[in-house]
């Protein structure tokens, strides 16, 4: 399957390679701007976080003992694909410009560890999206920022009822 997968990201690739030389061929402007300021340096970490846990979940659900936990897992890595378009969006349209990068994947590969590696940084960027909200002026980002806080602890929930059902299963 990761074979089929790498296969289809390097056709992606292409895709978008073309995408870029069909877009200077016609002019098409690139809106993208050059904000580095301490906003624009936490929305790109927002989308680097998204994007790290995005492959998280989805190696995760590769590897999940039962088919709950696979969708689960699915479906919170496609939660986090929205979190990253409107992180982007945003940075967009104020003036950034997103850099698609990801940190450290956990690799874990016992359901046990999975699970709590997930519960671990759903926590801990819960807690970075709310501080970034009160520390923000704009209350738009703010509303944002906490709505995504708050999807982010709902994935704790799911992650700790998986957990939980693993547990109760030994």
């Amino acid at each position: 399957m990761l074979g089929r997968i790498l296969s289809d990201e390097e056709a992606h690739h292409d895709d978008f390679a073309h995408f870029v030389d069909k877009a200077e061929r016609e002019g098409v402007k690139d809106i993208r701007g050059s904000r580095q300021d301490k906003t624009a340096q936490m929305l790109n970490w927002g989308v680097e976080h998204e994007y790290t846990v995005i492959l998280q979940y989805l190696l995760h659900s590769y590897l999940a003992p039962n088919e709950e936990a696979k969708e689960q897992l699915q479906d919170q890595a496609v939660n986090e694909m929205q979190h990253l378009g409107w992180l982007a969006e945003e940075l967009v349209g104020s003036g950034g410009r997103p850099e698609i990068e990801h940190t450290e994947v956990d690799q874990s590969t016992k359901p046990r560890d999975m699970l709590q590696a997930d519960i671990k940084i759903e926590k801990e960027v819960a807690q970075a999206y709310d501080k970034a909200a009160q520390e923000t002026d704009d209350p738009g980002l703010k509303k944002l920022l906490r709505r995504i806080r708050d999807n982010e602890l709902y994935h704790v929930e799911v992650f700790t009822d998986l957990l939980q059902d693993i547990e109760g299963g030994k």
